[in-house]
């Protein structure tokens, strides 16, 4: 079988977004994975799935029929996605604790790398 070539690597940060993905339904885990495998194999990935908010800081973006879910995430040397807090978007502007919690994370995950 032909390996596929990845153009960066989905991890995850402790267990933040863990916590938002066992929460969901089958259908929802699924196209969250197909989003993630996107992400990993596509070189230039469509802000459809990944935009950039602020600081480093992207949101991947998942939608399922009318249901709209946010996944924070950050690179780390150029590659990594590691994967912050999730949530599920009802408003049209992402909320704002939920950006200040993502980059609280990444705050975080620096630190631990010193």
């Amino acid at each position: 079988m032909d390996k596929k070539q990845k153009f960066r690597t989905v991890i995850t940060y402790k267990d933040y977004f863990e916590n938002f993905f066992v929460k969901q339904r089958q259908k929802v885990k699924d196209k969250i994975i197909w989003t993630l495998e996107l992400i990993e194999e596509i070189d230039r990935v469509p802000e459809t799935y990944l935009q950039h908010m602020q600081d480093d800081l992207y949101e991947i973006r998942v939608k399922l029929a009318s249901d709209i879910f946010r996944i924070f995430c950050f690179f780390d040397q150029d590659k990594l996605v590691v994967l912050a807090n999730g949530f599920q978007k009802k408003t049209q502007k992402t909320p704002k604790q939920e950006i200040e919690k993502a980059l609280k994370i990444k705050r975080e995950y620096e630190d631990e790398k010193k």
